[in-house]
């Protein structure tokens, strides 16, 4: 497939960005933040005074004569998915990026520290339904070609509906995995049930992105406002303190919402909304997940 040079572009300039980052903060604590797949047989050994002895091998003991152990090493190999919400309300931003821009940032940053562990990356694009799906694989290659995807992607819908994408990956993804899931959350909320089911077998982390314009919209005047996903169009006055009161109750009642089914389906979530620095948030996630 050829790809337009802007694209290309795009996507070198965005490993460069990433790379320092990456080599000198990011990788170590992603590294750290995760556990991997579980412990594998590795040998057994002559049972040494400090083993616990709840590893002794039985039957090799009494072939043995004396307490062997049996040795397990744990599997370091973290298999990413990364599951990002490409409807219309991600091509909305008042800084110096779109929602989708961040989105793909913050996905550069954790696909290259995976990379740079050797661990297998995948993606899954969604809207209101499963949109493209590539399959997780090793390698620096395989990262630009998931990068060049998030770009390059055009979707079919721009309405949004992250049950499908959830209950989609709980079909792919055969093994546990480290998931995240890259979204504004403002569409429908109601998939707390896949969202649990995910929680239990995969360690999934929910990346919310905020422009600031949606957290306190300024005033204005009379805007008229588009549905970037519906296309429904109406005319609000921005400097009503009426309207203002509404749009901070309505804000905080999809935030408790939110917040409540997440910690329902034991999923952490990362807020991002300074653009001067979109990485912060999931740098700070990562050193407290390895003090705790």
């Amino acid at each position: 497939m050829s790809l337009p040079p802007e694209i290309l572009k795009k996507v070198k300039l965005l490993e460069i960005a990433t790379r320092k980052l990456v080599n000198n903060t990011f990788s170590g604590e992603y590294h750290s933040a995760f556990k991997g797949q579980g412990m594998t047989f590795s040998e057994f050994r002559e049972y040494v005074p400090g083993d616990d002895v709840r590893s002794i091998s039985w039957p090799v003991t009494a072939r043995a004569g004396k307490p062997y152990i049996k040795v397990f090493e744990e599997e370091r190999e973290l298999t990413l998915m990364l599951c990002v919400d490409v409807s219309g309300s991600t091509d909305f931003g008042t800084g110096q990026y779109f929602k989708g821009e961040i989105m793909a940032h913050l996905s550069a940053l954790i696909s290259f520290s995976a990379a740079k562990n050797n661990d297998p990356v995948g993606l899954l694009l969604f809207s209101d339904q499963v949109e493209h799906f590539v399959p997780p694989k090793k390698g620096r290659g395989h990262v630009l070609r998931i990068l060049r995807d998030l770009y390059y992607f055009k979707p079919k819908s721009k309405k949004t509906n992250i049950a499908s994408a959830v209950e989609y990956l709980q079909g792919v993804l055969k093994k546990r995995a480290n998931v995240f899931i890259f979204s504004d959350f403002m569409g429908d909320l109601n998939f707390d049930k896949p969202l649990r089911m995910i929680g239990k077998k995969h360690d999934t982390v929910a990346v919310c992105i905020k422009d600031q314009f949606e957290e306190k919209i300024p005033s204005l005047g009379l805007i008229e406002f588009e549905d970037a996903e519906t296309g429904e169009r109406c005319l609000i006055d921005t400097s009503s303190l009426l309207f203002q009161k509404k749009l901070k109750e309505v804000q905080l009642e999809n935030e408790l919402k939110r917040n409540s089914m997440l910690k329902k389906a034991q999923v952490d979530c990362i807020e991002v909304i300074d653009q001067n620095d979109i990485a912060g948030p999931l740098i700070g996630f990562f050193k407290r997940r390895n003090r705790g």
